[in-house]
């Protein structure tokens, strides 16, 4: 019967170590900013496009309405 050995040149290693800490903390921090805008500007696009939308569509409605009135009652788009 044949003996396996033991050896220490391979330790098992478990968890990150303390210098990967950090650098996959940057690292995330990164992507987490670069695709948070991504969302955030594309969110405030789809927002602005539809509410603007709204307005022309409230303003194309009570056309005959003076300017005063037509914005207490469509609002700004801006």
């Amino acid at each position: 019967m044949r003996e396996s050995k033991v050896t220490e040149e391979h330790p098992i290693r478990r968890g990150l170590g303390g210098k990967y800490l950090l650098t996959t903390f940057i690292a995330g921090l990164i992507l987490g900013i670069a695709g948070g805008t991504f969302v955030g500007w594309f969110a405030h696009r789809f927002y602005y496009q539809q509410r603007l939308g709204q307005v022309l569509l409230c303003q194309q409605n009570h056309a005959g309405l003076p300017e005063v009135q037509m914005k207490a009652i469509c609002g700004s788009a801006f």
